[in-house]
């Protein structure tokens, strides 16, 4: 079965090319969302005025790859106690979040919260929100690290290959 699902885990650059290596994922989308501004352009939401995150649109298939497996892959690659910051990239459009458009998926995400929340002091900072909206980033921005291979991510580059021994 088909579902979406949108992660907000700093610069999307990493993010989707991280997601693209798992079987299920059937698309990823990079783009903003959760904002203020209509139809933001990039240079909107990186002057943190829009009030949109960086986030990447999941697209897979519930019968290869659950949400809970996408919830571990995603944080994973995030620091959730950070607010407004991952890796180099600070702001609120670096924020973390995950977008649901499906309400049963709320307790899975929920749940599977909870559980990360007892390996860290601190607390968990991810916004767990329905999608408000999303727009698509600019042609330029999708799939921009396969593009531009030497790009700046703030994900190390071994978690791109844990695809090849997990799924």
């Amino acid at each position: 079965m088909e579902k979406t699902i949108y992660f907000a885990g700093g610069c999307f650059w990493g993010v989707q090319k991280y997601f693209d290596q798992f079987k299920g994922v059937k698309e990823t989308t990079v783009g903003y969302a959760n904002g203020h501004t209509l139809h933001p352009t990039y240079q909107q939401v990186k002057s943190q005025e829009s009030g949109h995150s960086e986030t990447v649109k999941i697209v897979y298939d519930s019968k290869i790859i659950s949400l809970e497996k996408l919830l571990d892959y995603f944080y994973r690659i995030i620091d959730p106690t950070s607010i407004n910051r991952q890796g180099e990239d600070e702001g609120i459009s670096y924020r973390t979040g995950i977008y649901y458009v499906d309400k049963e998926d709320l307790d899975i995400i929920k749940n599977f919260t909870e559980k990360i929340q007892k390996l860290y002091e601190d607390p968990v900072v991810v916004e767990i929100l329905p999608l408000n909206n999303f727009y698509n980033g600019e042609e330029y921005h999708q799939k921009y690290l396969e593009k531009n291979p030497t790009g700046y991510c703030h994900i190390p580059i071994h978690m791109f290959h844990i695809g090849e021994n997990e799924s």
